[in-house]
């Protein structure tokens, strides 16, 4: 076999991984599932918070604290309301929406007439 068939037998190779698999050399974002730290900035001062997300598929799960966490991460962006008891508000809906850029998680919060933004990291795993 000469270089340029050899060649070629590696070109289709890859081509035909890309046809298999499309999603092959597209950029996927990362996944949500993991503890996180958020700073959330509010008129008080910033209040902190580490979340520990799981993710199947689209759906997120997890808590906040002892609040159970519902929502979604898709195509980069969280978007989660679930019931929340703050110490100092009361209970609510807590309304998180934001956008995973590397690893950082940046965004909105609301929460009763309370809403501001924050940001979050990925903790790493402790093992």
């Amino acid at each position: 076999m000469n270089v340029a068939t050899k060649r070629l037998l590696a070109l289709l190779a890859v081509a035909v991984c890309f046809t298999i698999n499309p999603s092959v050399g597209r950029a996927q974002a990362p996944p949500i599932a993991g503890k996180w730290h958020f700073v959330l900035q509010t008129e008080g001062g910033d209040r902190t918070a580490d979340p520990n997300f799981q993710q199947e598929g689209e759906q997120v799960t997890g808590k906040w604290g002892d609040a159970d966490v519902k929502g979604t991460f898709s195509g980069g962006k969280l978007d989660l309301a679930f019931p929340y008891n703050s110490d100092e508000a009361g209970p609510g809906t807590l309304k998180i929406k934001g956008e995973l850029k590397g690893k950082t998680l940046t965004g909105t919060w609301g929460f009763q007439e309370y809403s501001g933004s924050f940001k979050a990291t990925r903790q790493p795993v402790v093992q």
